[in-house]
């Protein structure tokens, strides 16, 4: 009587299972391995080193310059004679065609970006005041500038624009002001206007 094969009945051969097994644990390792070397995107999450970013920028190649002044909580304020107070920073001063220029082996390189950039990096409670001052006229017309209030943790998102005109040197507008609160919250942006330059020379 012919003995019952159960393996070869059934195809299974230890030799394929072992070989499948360890086929599948490479590829589980393989992908495993491809996660880490590549981790997903995270997409809108903005480097925290600010809570705020305020830009005020004016036309390309305008050879004017407008400055940007701020004004928080316990009277901190920062322009360009004072680029840091409290938790609030002037992290760039343009002054028009004068920062514009640079030299590189002999070339002169042109920039012809107009903007200033302020951040506050935090969230202390108060009104907060932004105003625009347009320090030195260099072709005696008006300037129009646009200024962003954005909120960039923990996604970008912009609370604020606005574009006013400086119609001559020495103007200031108030571009907007705003309310943090104690939970950290903005409230209250209004364009109520405040005169915040204290007379100082470059």
């Amino acid at each position: 009587m012919a003995l019952f094969n159960h393996k070869r009945d059934f195809g299974v051969d230890p030799f394929t299972d072992l070989l499948f097994n360890a086929l599948l644990t490479f590829t589980f390792l393989f992908l495993v391995a491809l996660f880490l070397l590549n981790p997903p995107a995270k997409s809108g999450i903005i480097d925290p080193k600010a809570e705020f970013l305020i830009t005020v920028s004016w036309p390309d190649g305008d050879p004017n310059d407008i400055d940007v002044w701020a004004q928080g909580p316990k009277d901190t304020q920062v322009w360009y004679m004072r680029t840091q107070h409290g938790l609030m920073h002037l992290d760039r001063d343009d002054r028009g065609k004068d920062n514009d220029t640079q030299i590189i082996d002999g070339r002169e390189i042109v920039n012809p970006i107009n903007q200033e950039v302020l951040t506050i990096r935090g969230r202390p409670p108060g009104e907060y005041l932004v105003n625009l001052h347009y320090f030195k006229s260099e072709n005696n017309q008006p300037v129009p500038v646009t200024v962003y209030l954005a909120e960039v943790n923990p996604v970008m998102k912009v609370l604020n624009y606005t574009t006013l005109e400086l119609t001559q040197e020495g103007s200031e507008v108030t571009a907007f002001r705003f309310n943090i609160t104690p939970e950290g919250e903005v409230t209250n942006i209004n364009q109520l206007q405040k005169s915040i330059i204290e007379v100082q020379s470059r």
